[in-house]
């Protein structure tokens, strides 16, 4: 377990970048409420992320679309009730980013109302206007490349992205564009391993990973995922730790230290 993982200090960006300075792996989870976010709390979790991802795996949609900001706000104030350490991050949901100055006034509400520390926008350089006017007014902003679930009805599916040499030069653009901009934080879903490679090759900020491989200095989970309780096929970058753990807090722990331990992602959970 690494020296941060032991600090009782409340993580922040500095925190983040003191992982990567040092080479030590970060762990980010989903969490939509106060009693989980205390059990991530406990065992070390750095990131709990109020992900858009309620909209499925909370509220039974089909997906992340018709999450509204109220939504997120109210799980924001209950996950915040129930961190005393962890860095909370908030999902900007869909179309609530649609302007910049749009983005400003509702991220403004997720930090004031839900006690976000930092907001995640989903989106290339077409975001880096809004990423630029956030940044500018003291709002830390993570940008959600690869694959985006909020564009699920232009992708037509929840596939990997970036495996062609023109769209894996386009994520490439988009994540210098957009750190350029002042995007604090990067986050990579579903892209080949050699990419998200070559993304934190060329970043000066924390690259966070989801089915984006080991090379990602921090690793994020939907929480259900990896208790196995999400109903239907789970994504193919998720593992079970319940199943192997025998309780909650356990299952959560064993996959903080098998990130900070390189052990997850494994090969089968990556893709080329």
């Amino acid at each position: 377990m690494s020296s941060h993982a032991n600090s009782l200090d409340r993580i922040s960006l500095d925190s983040l970048r003191a992982y990567v300075l040092k080479e030590e792996k970060f762990v980010c989870l989903t969490a939509y409420d106060a009693s989980f976010a205390q059990i991530l709390d406990d065992n070390h979790v750095d990131i709990v992320l109020v992900g858009d991802s309620l909209g499925m795996v909370f509220q039974g949609h089909a997906s992340t679309l018709p999450v509204s900001l109220d939504d997120m706000i109210y799980h924001c104030q209950a996950v915040a009730r129930g961190l005393r350490r962890a860095l909370l991050m908030a999902d900007m949901p869909f179309m609530s980013d649609a302007s910049p100055q749009q983005a400003l006034k509702n991220a403004a509400r997720l930090m004031k109302e839900g006690g976000a520390q930092i907001v995640k926008l989903e989106g290339g350089a077409v975001m880096a206007e809004t990423v630029a006017l956030l940044s500018s007014r003291g709002i830390p902003v993570c940008v959600h490349l690869g694959l985006l679930p909020q564009s699920i009805n232009k992708l037509g599916s929840y596939r990997v992205q970036g495996r062609d040499e023109a769209s894996a030069q386009h994520i490439l653009d988009d994540a210098r564009t957009l750190e350029q901009a002042g995007a604090d934080v990067l986050l990579l879903e579903c892209v080949p391993t050699d990419l998200a490679s070559m993304v934190v090759k060329n970043a000066t900020v924390p690259v966070i990973g989801i089915g984006a491989g080991q090379a990602c200095n921090g690793q994020v989970l939907v929480l259900y995922d990896m208790l196995g309780i999400t109903p239907g096929k789970r994504p193919r970058f998720s593992h079970d730790f319940l199943a192997e753990s025998g309780s909650v807090s356990a299952a959560i722990a064993a996959y903080a230290e098998a990130v900070r331990t390189g052990k997850f992602p494994g090969l089968q959970h990556s893709f080329k």
